[in-house]
């Protein structure tokens, strides 16, 4: 764990009294079944909520000590989709995480993705279990559930540590990468290579956090939480421009590489926050906030208009 992100949180929590030591996510989990047919063994959702929620919750993701005030709060919901053999799932998945923002209870979102390319096989009862040396596993869809849920604990922790110190995520980004360039591999199995999917898959996002032709999205991810966000409280037009200087780093890399997956993923979830924090704002910022929104986050241009107006 960073000095910097201890220094901050055991500050903004000093009165809870000294923590326990604990692990690094505070993950909620939820699978949902609703959409599935009845011949499918109800039992399935309870056991795969649990067995996820212990996978995610109880694994050491990195080397570090968290304590309790430092585990990440996020959440994942695993929504059923289909069920196109024994034991076999496709499905959706919803992750979200945030950070608590220095001096406040306000939490800012770090992640809000939903992907849509998931397939696995999940025996009731049975144990979750994870390699990352061994990626693949045994069987391609039973470890294909597993590599998924890693993948995205490794993002959560890299932005995380991103948005604390510069660069801090790429031990978690480079561990994410190698979950993609050692997927399984098999039919049905998708969102691992380049072109599955739509616009954002997980090859996708991994590569570009890998990608030097990008490397000023750790620039953006620094900026914007703690240069901007954190600022909020002692020094609201300092916090302000923090976040202009990201939104200007994000707006050069999308004019050298429009359409790229990391600048849509990192806007996923956070109109509302940008929003409120430039309606209050100078009308020079305000301004200049819009101006770089309706290029850099198109589908929320008339929020961002009723918003700053």
């Amino acid at each position: 764990m960073s000095a910097i992100k201890t220094g901050l949180l055991l500050a903004a929590f000093a009165l809870l009294g000294r923590p326990a030591l604990g692990q690094e996510l505070q993950a909620r989990v939820s699978v949902s079944g609703a959409r599935m047919p009845t011949t499918v063994d109800r039992r399935v959702y309870q056991a795969l909520q649990t067995a996820l929620s212990d996978f995610l919750n109880n694994r050491k993701w990195t080397g570090e000590t968290y304590q309790t005030n430092e585990r990440i709060e996020c959440s994942f919901l695993l929504n059923l989709t289909g069920s196109p053999d024994v034991d076999t799932y496709s499905a959706n998945l919803v992750v979200q995480a945030a950070r608590p923002v220095y001096g406040s209870s306000y939490n800012s979102p770090l992640i809000n993705f939903q992907d849509n390319d998931v397939q696995f096989k999940y025996v009731l009862f049975t144990s979750l279990l994870f390699d990352d040396n061994r990626v693949q596993g045994s069987d391609p869809l039973v470890a294909n559930l597993t590599a998924i849920f890693a993948y995205y604990a490794y993002l959560i922790v890299g932005f995380d540590d991103e948005s604390f110190s510069l660069k801090g995520g790429d031990p978690y980004f480079q561990k994410a990468w190698n979950i993609v360039n050692n997927a399984p591999d098999g039919s049905g199995i998708k969102g691992w290579n380049a072109f599955d999917g739509g616009s954002v898959n997980r090859y996708q996002l991994a590569e570009n956090l890998q990608n030097s032709r990008y490397s000023l999205i750790h620039d953006v991810y620094y900026q914007y939480y703690r240069q901007g966000m954190d600022q909020m409280t002692t020094d609201d037009q300092k916090a302000r421009s923090g976040v202009l200087t990201a939104l200007t780093d994000m707006d050069n890399i999308n004019q050298e590489s429009p359409g790229t997956a990391i600048r849509q993923f990192f806007f996923q979830g956070k109109s509302t926050e940008l929003g409120n924090l430039f309606a209050k704002a100078n009308m020079s910022d305000k301004a200049r906030a819009l101006d770089l929104l309706q290029r850099l986050d198109v589908s929320n241009i008339n929020k961002y208009k009723q918003l700053l107006k």
